[in-house]
C-alpha cells in the first residue's frame, strides 16, 4: 500500500507548480508582447501614415528595390517615374522607404 501511494503522489502534479507553470507562461506571453509584437505594430503604423502621405514628386524604394519618383496616386496604387519617361503602376503596399534623404 505505501508503494501505491507513493506512485500516486510522484504523478500527481503539486499545486505550487501548477500555479507557478501558469505564471511563467503569463510571464513569457507578456515579455514577448513587450519586445516583438508591440514594436512590430509601431513600425506597420508608422509605414502605412507614409504610404498615405506621399506626394507627387516624393523619391520612394518599393520591395523589389526600383527607385522612383512619385507621378500620380490613386486608391489601391501609385504610377512612378522609374528612368527618364519610363512609368511603373505599383501597389501602394509594396512602397516601403522614403528616398528623399539619398
Amino acid at each position: 500500500m505505501n508503494m501505491l501511494t507513493i506512485l500516486l503522489q510522484a504523478a500527481a502534479p503539486a499545486q505550487g507548480s501548477q500555479a507557478s507553470f501558469w505564471i511563467m507562461m503569463i510571464l513569457i506571453f507578456a515579455v514577448m508582447w513587450l519586445f516583438m509584437i508591440r514594436p512590430q505594430r509601431k513600425q506597420q503604423k508608422e509605414l502605412e501614415e507614409f504610404r498615405n502621405s506621399l506626394k507627387k514628386g516624393d523619391k520612394i524604394i518599393t520591395a523589389g528595390g526600383i527607385y522612383g519618383t512619385v507621378d500620380e496616386i490613386k486608391d489601391r496604387y501609385v504610377v512612378i517615374k522609374v528612368d527618364g519617361e519610363t512609368k511603373l503602376r505599383v501597389d501602394k503596399s509594396s512602397i516601403v522607404k522614403d528616398n528623399t534623404a539619398a
